[in-house]
């Protein structure tokens, strides 16, 4: 899907895809603990029959269960960090006065 408009720059277009039900399953586990709201949130994200995601939801859990019996502690050295990454733009001149051209 996609959206188009003109700016003074010209006409723009922005791409929106929908989530897929897995981010919607993994949205509505961040926000309840509980499956059948669980099942309702990603049902309204998507767009599907509340049934089908109810049953995905289910087998998720089921997995997140098995999963959530192991603990990892990191310590500082094993702790994540935000990486930013920035661009620099290099400008080109025709005379550059370090390379004598």
């Amino acid at each position: 899907m996609s959206e188009d408009w003109n700016t003074k720059y010209g006409p723009r277009r922005v791409r929106r895809d929908p989530p897929t039900l897995d981010e919607a399953i993994f949205a509505a586990i961040g926000i309840t603990d509980d499956v059948d709201q669980q099942a309702e949130i990603a049902a309204s994200l998507i767009g599907m029959p509340y049934e089908t995601v109810l049953a995905e939801v289910k087998k998720q859990s089921r997995v997140n269960a098995r999963a959530a019996s192991t603990r990892v502690i990191a310590g500082e050295a094993g702790a994540q960090r935000s990486v930013v990454v920035e661009r620099r733009v290099v400008r080109r001149f025709g005379n550059d006065k370090r390379t004598g051209t």
